[in-house]
C-alpha cells in the first residue's frame, strides 16, 4: 500500500475522523488512571457510577471555532465541560464489567435538560476513545450538542477508553447495554451538578454508531433503561444491512478493498470471541496474517499500525474457503449476520432520519435504503437524506450541522 492510501484508510475508516481541526482548545483537565477503571468484586447495579473526572473545557467561542469544518452548525450558546465517567455495565455474556464514556454539560445551565447521545464509528484503539483522547472528534461532536444547551453523552463501548478487555465490534448486545447504562450513570452524575435528565433521549451515531443508535432506540422504546424513552433518531452512514448490502458490496467494488480488509479483519476476530467462527486463526486467515491479525485488534494498536500490517484486499487476508463463506454465509456466520441485521426490524414511535452519501465506499448507501424499507414495513415514519456525491466522512460533515440544528430545538 502507498503511504497516501494508508493515510486515507486510517483517517476515514479506523478512527472515523470527521475533520482535521486541532482540538488543543480542549485542554485536558485530567489524565486517565488505571485505578479509575478497576473492576471491583463488589456487585453493583448496572449503570452505577464508579468515578467521574473533568477532562476538558471549551468556551462557546472555542466551540464555534472548532466547528468550522462543519459548515452550517448553529452557533454555540454555552461553554461546556466534559467529564469522563467510569460506570458499571455487562459484557456480551451478561457478566459484570465496567466501561468508560463522556458526559458534557453546558456551563451554567441547571434544572431539567434533554440528553443527546452520540454513538461513535469504528475505532480499534483504546487510546483513541473520546474519554481519553484530547484530539477526539467524537468528543467534539458530543460537545457541540452541549453547546446548544443539551447534555451530550457518548459511550466508548466495551474494551475502549478505560474499559477492560478487548473491544467487541458490531456487537449489538453490548453496544446497546453500554450505551444505555451510561445514561443511567449520567443521570446520577448530572444530579450532583443540579441537572435532571429529561425522559426523552435524542439519539445519533456515525457508521458503526449509526446502526448502534437504531438498536439503542429499540431498547429505549421497550423501556429497558429505567424511565428513559426514545425522543428522536438521526443516524448517519450506518451498516444496517450486512447480508444484503454491505457484504455484497465488498465483492462488487462498492467498498474499497483495503477498507474492506480492515473492517472484515476487525469483525471476524471480534466475532470469533462472541460467536465462535473458528478454532484456529489458520482456518480463516492466510499466512503470515494468521499469526498476527488477532493481536492487531486487541485495542493497543493504532489504526496506522493496523493498516500497515494488513494486506490491501480481503482475498490476500482470508483463505479461499473463508472468502466463499463471506460471499455465501452459512452456519454460525450466517446466524450472526442475520441477528446483526435485525436492528431495523421494529416500529419506532418517533420519526427516523437516516443519512447516506452516494460516494461512500466504506458503508454503501444501500444500507440506509434497506433499513428504511424494513422500518417502513413495520409502520415507521422514515426519511432517508442523501448528502449527494460525498464519501463516508463527507456524509458526516454534511449531516451533523443538520442534526445539531434539529436537536437544538429540544434545548
Amino acid at each position: 500500500m502507498t503511504s497516501r492510501l494508508t493515510k486515507t484508510v486510517a483517517a476515514t475508516l479506523a478512527t472515523a475522523a470527521l475533520l482535521t481541526f486541532p482540538l488543543s482548545a480542549f485542554g485536558a483537565v485530567s489524565q486517565p488512571t488505571l485505578s479509575e477503571a478497576a473492576v471491583s468484586s463488589v456487585h453493583a447495579p448496572r449503570g452505577s457510577l464508579v468515578s467521574a473526572v473533568p477532562v476538558a473545557q471549551l468556551t462557546a467561542a472555542q466551540l464555534n471555532a472548532a466547528s468550522a469544518d462543519f459548515p452550517g452548525t448553529p452557533a454555540a450558546t454555552y461553554g461546556v465541560t466534559a467529564y469522563r465517567l467510569i460506570y458499571r455495565t455487562i459484557d456480551h455474556n451478561g457478566r459484570p464489567t465496567t466501561a468508560s464514556g463522556i458526559v458534557v454539560l453546558p456551563d451554567g445551565r441547571r434544572g431539567a435538560l434533554t440528553v443527546a447521545e452520540y454513538l461513535h464509528g469504528t475505532n480499534p484503539t483504546k487510546a483513541a476513545a473520546a474519554s481519553v483522547d484530547d484530539t477526539s472528534t467524537d468528543r467534539l461532536v458530543t460537545a457541540l450538542f452541549a453547546g446548544q444547551g443539551l447534555v451530550g453523552v457518548a459511550p466508548d463501548y466495551l474494551g475502549l477508553g478505560l474499559g477492560p478487555g478487548k473491544p467487541p465490534y458490531v456487537d449489538t448486545k453490548t453496544e446497546t447495554s453500554s450505551s444505555g447504562d451510561l445514561l443511567l450513570a449520567a443521570r446520577t452524575f448530572a444530579a450532583k451538578h443540579g441537572v435532571a435528565l429529561k425522559r426523552d433521549v435524542l439519539l445519533t451515531g456515525f457508521s458503526q454508531g449509526g446502526r448502534a443508535s437504531v438498536a439503542l432506540g429499540h431498547a429505549l422504546s421497550r423501556g429497558e433503561f429505567g424511565s428513559f424513552r426514545l425522543g428522536a433518531i438521526q443516524a448517519v452512514a450506518g451498516p444496517y444491512d450486512l447480508l444484503g448490502s454491505e457484504l455484497p458490496a465488498v465483492f462488487t467494488g462498492g467498498v474499497l478493498p483495503p477498507t474492506a480488509t480492515f473492517y472484515l479483519g476487525y469483525l471476524v476476530t471480534a466475532w470469533n470471541r462472541t460467536v465462535g467462527l473458528y478454532d484456529d486463526p489458520r482456518e480463516v486467515f492466510r499466512a503470515p496474517y494468521a499469526a498476527t491479525v488477532e493481536g492487531l485488534f486487541d485495542g493497543t494498536h493504532s489504526d496506522e499500525e493496523i493498516v500497515a500490517a494488513l494486506p490491501d484486499s480481503p482475498e490476500k487476508l482470508f483463505t479461499p474457503a473463508f472468502i466463499k463463506q463471506l460471499q455465501h454465509p452459512t452456519g454460525r456466520l450466517l446466524r450472526a449476520l442475520r441477528a446483526a441485521d435485525q436492528v431495523c426490524d421494529w416500529t419506532p414511535r418517533v420519526p427516523v432520519h437516516l443519512y447516506s452519501g452516494t460516494k461512500d465506499t466504506d458503508v454503501v448507501a444501500a444500507n440506509a435504503d434497506a433499513c428504511a424499507a424494513s422500518l417502513r414495513a413495520h409502520g415507521a415514519d422514515v426519511t432517508v437524506h442523501s448528502m449527494g456525491p460525498v464519501d463516508h466522512t463527507g456524509t458526516a460533515y454534511a449531516a451533523y450541522p443538520r442534526i445539531i440544528r434539529a436537536f437544538s430545538r429540544w434545548a
